[in-house]
């Protein structure tokens, strides 16, 4: 774990299981608590070719109507039908639109129970070997099902890592944000401003709101564990600390953004051109994030999903 705090003086190297000392008691620590639906879908055409399918969110509350990633998108136009071996589920493309398709589950009167029962694990491509544990691919305290990636920093944790947390003193609440397209777009555009984020649905319930509220009114800080928590709870932000409830957020965490409730982040290390990257450099300033990651590299991190990790310290 590498940790970039203003009280550190510069870059410091520790070990994730170290995590409770840089917290302090009264702190919140919040995780994203979704689970991973095993959303891809390998199958033929008809022409009996391979296509696969990556179910990102359901349209419109229909788990038969979905927004999913398809391949080869060449041979999949509107109208197009994929099946599965051992499966009467059938996937009709219904409409192609720039990145993404709207596709239709039919033949199984629940699509989503006959996904979890064929599908793999939508694990990045990077990840070459599959993933016959389902459960790798989960955080511990994984329980809302519906991302299409792992909200990757909370893979660091143990049950033991959070007994340890406990023990410090630190508060533990949970958030929930289904993980959707943008952990797999670069951003394209010259002008990032003009990049569009798609949206992904998130919740907030009573108690951690209430806990997120009492620890900022004692003047104690918001720990988020990865960006996934971070968006959740900059989009729920209330003059006091965030508002309950449900809803879709498209916000876009870029460089001059001013953070309104969290104060540290736990998160891995990110691809260049992404959304992730220039979140992180919202919180800690791009020079610091960039000279972070040059040591990293320098250290022989590893990044990405089952990488090693970050702990950021609010630098305003």
């Amino acid at each position: 774990m590498l940790v970039l705090a203003p009280r550190a003086g510069a870059v410091t190297h520790s070990t994730v299981r170290e995590l409770p000392r840089y917290l302090e008691p009264g702190d919140l620590l919040v995780l994203n608590d979704s689970r991973v639906l095993p959303a891809r879908l390998i199958g033929r055409r008809a022409d009996r070719g391979e296509a696969e399918v990556l179910l990102l969110r359901p349209l419109d509350g229909d788990r038969h109507r979905w927004e999913a990633l398809i391949r080869p998108g060449r041979r999949l136009e509107p109208g197009s039908r994929v099946q599965f071996e051992s499966s009467a589920l059938v996937v009709s493309i219904e409409e192609r639109n720039d990145e993404t398709a709207t596709v239709r589950l039919n033949g199984v009167a629940d699509p989503v129970a006959e996904v979890r029962r064929i599908g793999q694990m939508p694990t990045p491509p990077y990840i070459k070997a599959r993933l016959d544990d389902r459960e790798r691919y989960q955080t511990i305290y994984a329980r809302e099902e519906g991302s299409a990636a792992a909200p990757t920093a909370g893979l660091h944790f143990t049950p033991e890592l959070l007994s340890a947390v406990r023990e410090r003193g630190v508060g533990i609440a949970f958030v929930t944000l289904h993980v959707g397209l943008d952990t797999f777009r670069p951003v394209r555009v010259d002008d990032p401003a003009t990049h569009r984020i798609h949206r992904e649905w998130y919740r907030i319930d009573d108690g951690s709101a209430d806990a997120i509220v009492e620890t900022r009114r004692r003047g104690k800080r918001i720990v988020a564990v990865g960006t996934t928590s971070v968006r959740v709870l900059e989009s729920a932000a209330t003059d006091s600390g965030v508002a309950a409830g449900e809803g879709w957020t498209g916000l876009f965490i870029m460089p001059g953004y001013r953070f309104q409730v969290v104060d540290a982040m736990l998160t891995n290390f990110h691809l260049p051109k992404s959304t992730l990257l220039m979140l992180v450099s919202a919180f800690a300033g791009r020079e610091r994030i960039l000279a972070a990651y040059a040591e990293a590299i320098r250290e022989n991190y590893r990044f990405y999903s089952f990488g090693d990790c970050m702990f950021i310290e609010s630098f305003r």
